[in-house]
């Protein structure tokens, strides 16, 4: 079970949301809705921080090392779970286990032929799908995610999604895509004026529900 029940949260020292209270369960994929400075981003930093232990985490950015491999910077999801020893040696000479690990999840993303690629290289899309390999490498339980497939085109964000969210006990996904949030997830947050103004179950809603998010 992961909770948040803050008064208030900002970005510096601009309040952004206030009231928020919510608890996500084990088995819930949750899209988080709203208009760009509704504080999608603000929400998800503050959880992330929260569960810093328990998160798996996927900027709106990437945030990928540009002269890195693919290899190098998916398997960046466990540095804190290994030794120092062991991560040098990965980042010198990737070893047979880890290079089997890495490229078995990068087949799944369709990235299996870039496994040696630098990310300077690569579209945006093939970015976004090395930056959620690298989230879902970490294998922790909780996915936090910030516009994680915006890059990629209608069928190819909702297969990955549903990758994403499957290997997950748990997710909050900010989404710009309603459909996407209604196809793939269990449940909607939006976010409205500096509130929560709506959750639901995903089978509840309607575009036209979440069209009201941005009015």
């Amino acid at each position: 079970m992961w909770q948040l029940d803050a008064a208030a949260l900002s970005r510096g020292n601009r309040v952004i949301l206030r009231d928020v209270a919510l608890t996500i369960a084990p088995g819930e994929k949750v899209a988080l809705l709203g208009a760009s400075g509704a504080g999608k981003s603000t929400l998800l930093a503050r959880l992330r921080q929260r569960y810093a232990d328990q998160a798996a985490w996927c900027p709106q950015d990437g945030d990928l090392v540009p002269i890195l491999s693919v290899f190098h910077n998916i398997y960046m999801g466990r540095l804190a779970q290994y030794p120092a020893w062991k991560n040098l040696r990965n980042l010198v000479w990737p070893q047979a286990a880890e290079l089997a690990q890495v490229g078995e999840l990068a087949a799944t993303l369709d990235m299996a032929p870039h496994l040696y690629t630098s990310v300077d290289r690569l579209s945006g899309g093939q970015a976004q799908r090395t930056a959620l390999g690298r989230a879902l490498y970490s294998e922790r339980p909780l996915l936090l995610a910030d516009e994680p497939v915006s890059s990629l085109d209608e069928h190819q964000a909702q297969a990955l999604l549903s990758v994403a969210l499957n290997r997950h006990e748990a997710a909050l996904v900010a989404l710009h895509d309603r459909s996407l949030a209604l196809l793939c997830c269990t449940r909607v947050i939006g976010l409205r004026h500096g509130q929560v103004a709506l959750d639901a179950p995903a089978s509840s809603l309607t575009l036209t529900d979440l069209d009201r998010l941005y009015q």
